[in-house]
């Protein structure tokens, strides 16, 4: 699979539940991340399972801040139409400490995706695994964000 290079020269980022989700929830720089996502400053890449737990979680947390409802269904509605979906099998063995982050990784791999963004600390612990690397939304936002303010 190609993946398309966007104005910052980023292949393809994967963005954990937590980013995704504390951006649309909380602001603050998830949601400086999300928004670069929406100018098109990178491609977003996820999987089925990863897209599975964006919704599953983020009603969750929609039960409990009612008020953004509609923003977590119109920006989940963007994500599935705008995001590159793949297909990414199971990892052959678990990587994580907790075997849940795997699929962030198997993304990564099917993808060719060079980055994930996450803070998971059981993520954020075998970065450079497989060649990914895998940094906070803050040292995204400091590498790619400030640099590219077009």
């Amino acid at each position: 699979m190609i993946v398309a290079v966007s104005r910052t020269g980023l292949r393809g980022v994967i963005l954990d539940t937590n980013v995704l989700l504390s951006g649309i929830f909380f602001g603050g720089v998830p949601g400086r991340v999300l928004a670069a996502w929406h100018e098109d400053r990178f491609e977003l890449i996820l999987s089925p399972a990863i897209l599975a737990e964006y919704r599953r979680v983020g009603d969750e947390l929609a039960a409990e801040y009612t008020a953004t409802r509609a923003p977590l269904t119109a920006i989940l509605t963007l994500v599935t139409q705008r995001a590159t979906i793949v297909d990414a099998p199971d990892l052959q063995v678990s990587v994580c400490a907790d075997p849940s982050d795997d699929k962030f990784l198997a993304c990564a791999v099917a993808a060719r995706a060079p980055l994930i963004v996450s803070g998971d600390k059981h993520l954020l612990a075998v970065n450079g695994w497989g060649e990914i690397a895998i940094i906070t939304p803050r040292q995204f936002a400091d590498r790619y964000l400030a640099r590219d303010t077009t």
